[in-house]
């Protein structure tokens, strides 16, 4: 019952954002290559526990260029899921705990007893510091629809083709596309807020995202043509919560849904700070839960 070494890696200047920190989407990228090589190591597959109903991943601290990365897995009967894969990123200098990352399966309940039997070997216990925080466990809402977003004031923020490098090894989208799409939109929906573009440059202020849950509902192939459809689902003292929808465009069908719970962290200092009241009462006007 130990922890599988999945990943040795390190931050390359390329991968980090305008925070000067390694981009949300290449967390997701590294916890792809780590799961891979988990399923390889213990046999984990979908014929025994199917498909990933969500990946739900928490930020805990910075990674920075040149900074080392290890990931370590395991299998958690006592997550929030009926069967968890937990995937622990750490510096690989510090060993600091930077980023946690909850793989959620539901297989069939008759099967939980053999599975604990089958993956004895590779079973640890739930950690505190990756169980949800901001948001719920669960898969999102399957049946959203583009015309009801935009009826609750939600509005498109990207558009864009699926291109082959963005392609996994199953031939579908992967989980740093769909992040990158995201993250490419969200100065916008910001933008909406009184924290805009220039408030944040006036302020020494970034952008910072410390929650993230996605969930796929259905694939993309190469050549689709797709849109980010984003509103705010919550706001508290220094974070707020919000929701992107990915949709194939020809046929609006859902794709994905990214929840996001996100902060505003001075760059100087390195931490978060509150919102303006003025934030708590824009959003709160928008909210599309």
């Amino acid at each position: 019952m130990t922890l599988q070494a999945t990943l040795f890696s390190f931050v390359n200047r390329w991968e980090c954002d305008e925070n000067d920190h390694l981009n949300v989407q290449f967390y997701f990228s590294r916890f792809d290559e780590a799961d891979r090589q988990f399923r390889l190591l213990c046999g984990l597959n979908e014929t025994l526990v199917g498909a990933r109903r969500v990946r739900h991943v928490r930020f805990h601290s910075e990674l920075r260029t040149g900074d080392l990365i290890t990931v370590h897995s395991s299998i958690a009967f006592d997550g929030p899921h009926m069967l968890t894969v937990i995937h622990e990123l750490r510096d690989g200098a510090t060993g600091e705990l930077a980023a946690t990352a909850l793989d959620g399966y539901e297989p069939n309940a008759n099967s939980v007893k053999p599975l604990r039997q089958r993956f004895k070997d590779y079973q640890t216990s739930m950690i505190a510091e990756a169980g949800p925080k901001g948001i719920p466990a669960g898969p999102a809402n399957a049946r959203t629809t583009l015309s009801g977003l935009e009826a609750k004031g939600a509005r498109i923020i990207y558009r864009g083709t699926v291109l082959p490098r963005d392609l996994g090894i199953d031939g579908k989208a992967d989980d740093r596309y769909a992040l990158s799409c995201c993250t490419d939109g969200v100065a916008h929906v910001w933008q909406r807020t009184p924290m805009s573009h220039g408030y944040l440059t006036e302020n020494g202020y970034g952008r910072v995202a410390v929650e993230m849950k996605l969930t796929w509902a259905t694939p993309l192939k190469s050549g689709d043509m797709m849109l980010v459809i984003s509103g705010f689902t919550g706001v508290g003292a220094k974070t707020f919560s919000m929701r992107h929808h990915l949709f194939e465009s020809r046929t609006s069908r859902l794709v994905a849904t990214l929840d996001v719970v996100a902060l505003t962290m001075d760059l100087a200092k390195r931490s978060a700070v509150e919102l303006p009241p003025e934030a708590h009462q824009a959003i709160n006007k928008m909210l599309i839960d």
